[in-house]
């Protein structure tokens, strides 16, 4: 299936009947509070799996998942994907690998936001953005995303997200002329790593 960017390609509340894999794009996942506030539990990318809750008996999507830019994406359903994961030795083995590696990347996002700083999240935001670490070439420019969303992602403020930006490209970690997408130097990760 393909996406353009912003298309919806499931809303929390849906049924819970495939997993999907991102051939090419990027995917936002995230949850709407009762209240109506938005929470970004997610940016992924190519060869990134989504949406595997099925696989545990979930039947309505906890979250909704988005394009946030041109996306190629396939469908496995629960059954196809049950299948598979015990008839394909090699799928199998990168499945677990990636949900294993996502379940670490949680965790570390958890916590970030209970010890980070917003300056340090922002950073290490744009850097799995941008993928750096990846096994893959690394993009090196973040996706087409706004302010409002790195904030939503970092739990801050826009206002600190501009800031921060306009601080990281005066010290040249980063390259923008006041709008996303950025391009990213590998001198951002400093920023992480310096306490």
């Amino acid at each position: 299936m393909r996406y353009g960017r912003g298309e919806s390609i499931f809303t929390q509340g849906d049924a819970c009947e495939d997993v999907l894999y991102i051939r090419s794009g990027g995917v936002k996942l995230s949850v709407l509070s009762k209240t109506g506030r938005e929470a970004v539990v997610a940016m992924l990318g190519p060869g990134d799996f989504f949406g595997e809750g099925c696989l545990a008996g979930q039947p309505v999507r906890i979250g909704s998942a988005t394009a946030i830019t041109p996306s190629l994406i396939f469908g496995v359903g629960k059954e196809e994907m049950v299948r598979l994961l015990h008839e394909q030795h090699a799928m199998s083995d990168r499945f677990i690998s990636h949900m294993l590696s996502r379940n670490i990347r949680i965790e570390e996002d958890l916590i970030d936001q209970l010890v980070g700083s917003s300056e340090k999240r922002l950073a290490r935001t744009l850097l799995l953005l941008a993928r750096y670490g990846k096994q893959d070439k690394a993009a090196r420019v973040v996706p087409a995303i706004s302010q409002e969303t790195l904030a939503e992602m970092t739990g801050t403020t826009r206002a600190r997200v501009n800031f921060f930006l306009n601080k990281f490209k005066r010290l040249g970690f980063i390259e923008y002329r006041g709008e996303l997408p950025v391009k990213i130097n590998n001198s951002l990760l400093s920023v992480v790593l310096h306490d």
